[in-house]
């Protein structure tokens, strides 16, 4: 089917003048994928910063960003800092492991159950992929995020220092979860990342990752790619967890492609960062093929929050499905951008996308921006978005009966986001959203 056109908008609006990366070409790893990164390089090269006159990021200003500032992790420089903490390691999807990855500064430790490594299954880190799986990684590498998607994402692909590449053979079923941690401690540090994820016809697999770090003086970066393959018939539950201490700059272009028949689960959870832009495309390319994309956010202080997603219908039959929910304290900023794509010829398309928020606080402020763009004429899309602040009624209704206000308020805003803890069938994910409000509400 065809492919959304991409359109150029200009607008007059004074420039962000964020400041240049000071990486070099000769920062770039010396590995298998030297050619693709060298490609990479030219169009990071290329890129002028963001600027406020884009319109993917004229709510979103990088000029603090201490581009400049930000150095590579040595090799084992994660032997002098903070180490993972062990909750970041428990399950959170099952009662146990099928295979669980820590991405470190410098380093990274794997373990697989014999059994999916008989079956054919691949849960790699980045480093151990280019030796033990060249060719299948060349294979897949670059086939769904381009270079060319933005700024972050040709500097990710130019010098991701750790990844994790993960392949499910034709209609193998991994029952025990996945899971992966990005630990990003280091002040000063860019971590830089590259997640491939493919189902090949017929398979099925759950997978947790997060992103996360300490709070620490001073500034860290990441810059990351999440490609998703999700084959015929294949089923996909994806958990994507974001942590980050408050001091870290996090950017990330993630995209996923579903072919006939084909069912993804993306579940989101944004809770850290000093300021976050994420591009999230769910490509719906095969007849049947279904995505749901559920988003948690909570933001205090002064964090800042940008998502960006596209619900893209490029054949007929397809069927999405979104709802975020986020609150926001103190002068904490949220922005949603939302678009439902419908292709011509993508009929009896079936498109929903929803953002509400609750704000709870007089400086913090939402932006919610729902969109449409369908060329088909037989589909039915709907989209909504709200922003309110806490409701008075069920605060007094509670209090009469002897509650204490922070209580009250604290059942309250769990009651905003139970919509979002009933789209999640893990009990671990909702136990640490659940954690997240009443650590955010007692801050």
């Amino acid at each position: 089917m065809q492919e959304k056109p991409k359109v150029s908008v200009t607008r007059t609006r004074r420039d962000s003048a964020a400041k240049e990366f000071s990486f070099a070409q000769d920062s770039i790893p010396s590995d298998e994928l030297k050619d693709l990164r060298l490609q990479a390089w030219n169009v990071f090269a290329g890129l002028p910063m963001p600027a406020a006159a884009d319109e993917a990021w004229r709510r979103t200003d990088l000029r603090f960003l201490p581009a400049p500032d930000f150095k590579l992790p040595q090799e084992g420089a994660f032997h002098d800092l903070p180490i993972t903490p062990e909750y970041l390691l428990q399950p959170l999807a099952g009662e146990k492991h099928g295979g669980q990855i820590t991405l470190l500064p410098g380093g990274s430790r794997v373990e697989l159950d014999p059994e999916l490594v008989s079956k054919g299954v691949i849960f790699a880190d980045l480093r151990t992929a280019q030796r033990d799986h060249p060719a299948l990684l060349k294979k897949l590498i670059g086939k769904i995020v381009k270079a060319e998607d933005g700024k972050f994402a040709a500097l990710a692909f130019a010098l991701a220092n750790n990844g994790v590449l993960l392949h499910v053979p034709r209609n193998v079923h991994v029952e025990a979860p996945l899971h992966s941690v990005l630990w990003g401690p280091g002040g000063g540090l860019a971590h830089v990342s590259h997640l491939i994820v493919n189902l090949d016809d017929g398979a099925s697999v759950t997978y947790v990752h997060e992103a996360a770090s300490p709070d620490e003086p001073g500034h860290a970066m990441h810059a990351g790619v999440v490609e998703i393959h999700v084959g015929q018939n294949a089923h996909l539950r994806f958990v994507e967890l974001q942590s980050w201490g408050r001091h870290v700059w996090n950017f990330s272009h993630e995209r996923a492609r579903v072919e006939r028949g084909g069912n993804l689960d993306w579940v989101f959870g944004a809770v850290g960062s000093r300021l976050t832009k994420n591009f999230s495309d769910l490509d719906l390319v095969g007849e049947g093929a279904t995505g749901r994309m559920s988003g948690f956010y909570f933001t205090d202080g002064t964090q800042h929050l940008d998502h960006d997603t596209q619900q893209n219908h490029l054949a007929p039959h397809t069927t999405s499905d979104l709802l975020f929910k986020g609150a926001l304290k103190g002068a904490s900023r949220s922005v949603w951008q939302g678009m439902i794509y419908v292709a011509p010829g993508a009929q009896k398309t079936d498109g929903y996308q929803a953002n509400r928020n609750l704000v709870l606080d007089d400086r913090a402020r939402a932006d919610s921006i729902p969109g449409l763009e369908i060329l088909a004429d037989d589909v039915r899309c709907t989209h909504g978005a709200t922003v309110g602040k806490l409701e008075q009624e069920p605060l007094f209704y509670l209090k009469s009966r002897g509650i204490p206000q922070r209580e009250a308020e604290r059942l309250v805003v769990e009651g905003f986001f139970d919509p979002i803890m009933q789209r999640i069938p893990f009990e671990g994910v909702r136990e640490r959203f659940q954690q997240a409000i009443q650590d955010k509400l007692s801050g």
